[in-house]
C-alpha cells in the first residue's frame, strides 16, 4: 500500500484550507463533508504529521501544515501550468493574429513569413502594422513584434530568431569607371549611399577585433534600405545592404560584393510578445515558423 499523498487528497487538503472549512471545501468540490474529512485525515497519517487543529468553531493549520498547504499548492499549480500547456500545443491556430514590423524587413521578409503561416493555417486570419513607431504591444493589441536590434528591458517575452548580416555591395559598372578598392581607407575616394540616423551619416565596419569608422559626407542619403539597394543597382555608389537583401542581385550580377572582410556587426532579431505562459497557438505557430525561417537561411542567404 502507498504513503504517497496523490493530487487529488492534495486537491481536497489545499481546498479545505483555502476554504478554512471542510463544510465550504466539500461544498466547492462538490462532495461531503464527512469524505473530506477522512481524505484530510489519511493524508496526515501517511505524512505521519498533524497538519490541521480541529475545533467545534474553528479550523486551524499547524506550522508543518502551513509548509504543506504551501508545497502542495505550487506542485498543483505546476501541474495545471503543464497539462495547459500541452493543451494549447494540441489546439491547431485560428483566430485573428495581430503583427508587427518595420515596413522594409516587413515587405522584404515578413510578408514570406505571412504567406507561408497562411496556406498552413488557414483558419488564422493576419492583420500586420508596418511602421518605424515603437508600438505598445499590450496597448495596441499586437499579438507579436518583429524587433531588429538590441532589445530594451520590459515585461514583455521574447525569443531570438537570428541575426541579419551586413555586406558592402556596389554595381559592376560603378566599379568598373571608380576608383580601385583595396581598403576601407580608399572608401574615401568612392562615392557612398548611406542610410541616415537622426541626421548623420557614417559607418562603422567591423573584421573580427579591428573596427574603422566611415564618416563622410555621402553621395546620397536616404531612410530606406529598399531605395539604398535600387540607388546601389542604378550605379550610383557603394551602399551597405543586409545580404538577404543583395543576394539575389548578387547573384543575376547587378551588385557585387566589396571588401567582403568588413561589414557592420550583424543585428539580432527578435520576436516579442506578452507571455510564454499559455501561449495562444497562433502565437506559438508564427513564432516557430519565424525561427525556422532563420535557421533554414532564409533571412542571411547571400
Amino acid at each position: 500500500m502507498t504513503t504517497t499523498v496523490g493530487f487529488s487528497e492534495m486537491q481536497v487538503f489545499v481546498t479545505v484550507v483555502t476554504e478554512e472549512s471542510f463544510t465550504a471545501a466539500a461544498e466547492r468540490l462538490e462532495t461531503d463533508k464527512a469524505r473530506v474529512s477522512r481524505i484530510v485525515q489519511r493524508i496526515e497519517e501517511k505524512l505521519g504529521a498533524r497538519l490541521l487543529n480541529r475545533s467545534t468553531r474553528r479550523l486551524s493549520v499547524t506550522e508543518v501544515g502551513r509548509d504543506y498547504f504551501e508545497r502542495a499548492s505550487s506542485i498543483l499549480a505546476a501541474a495545471e501550468a503543464a497539462e495547459a500547456a500541452v493543451a494549447q500545443q494540441n489546439q491547431k491556430p485560428s483566430g485573428r493574429l495581430r503583427i508587427t514590423a518595420t515596413p522594409e524587413f516587413g515587405t522584404t521578409r515578413v510578408d514570406g513569413w505571412i504567406a507561408a503561416y497562411l496556406h498552413t493555417w488557414p483558419k488564422v486570419t493576419i492583420e500586420a502594422v508596418y511602421t518605424i513607431r515603437a508600438v505598445d504591444i499590450i496597448h495596441e493589441g499586437i499579438d507579436v513584434a518583429i524587433r531588429i536590434g538590441t532589445l530594451p528591458d520590459s515585461d514583455l517575452s521574447a525569443r531570438k530568431l537570428g541575426e541579419i548580416t551586413y555586406g558592402l555591395y556596389a554595381s559592376p559598372d560603378y566599379l568598373k569607371r571608380a576608383a580601385a578598392l583595396r581598403t576601407v581607407e580608399d572608401l574615401k575616394r568612392h562615392d557612398l549611399i548611406m542610410k541616415t540616423s537622426s541626421g548623420r551619416s557614417s559607418w562603422t565596419l567591423v573584421n573580427g577585433q579591428a573596427s574603422e569608422k566611415v564618416s563622410q559626407t555621402p553621395r546620397c542619403a536616404l531612410d530606406n534600405m529598399i531605395a539604398l539597394k535600387n540607388l546601389a543597382v542604378s550605379g550610383l555608389g557603394i551602399t551597405q545592404l543586409p545580404r538577404y537583401m543583395a543576394g539575389p542581385h548578387v547573384a543575376e550580377g547587378t551588385l557585387v560584393h566589396v571588401l567582403p572582410d568588413w561589414a557592420s556587426a550583424p543585428m539580432p532579431v527578435h520576436s516579442v510578445f506578452a507571455s510564454t505562459r499559455y501561449m495562444d497557438p497562433k502565437v506559438r505557430g508564427f513564432v516557430d515558423l519565424c525561427r525556422d525561417a532563420f535557421r533554414d537561411g532564409g533571412a542571411n542567404s547571400a
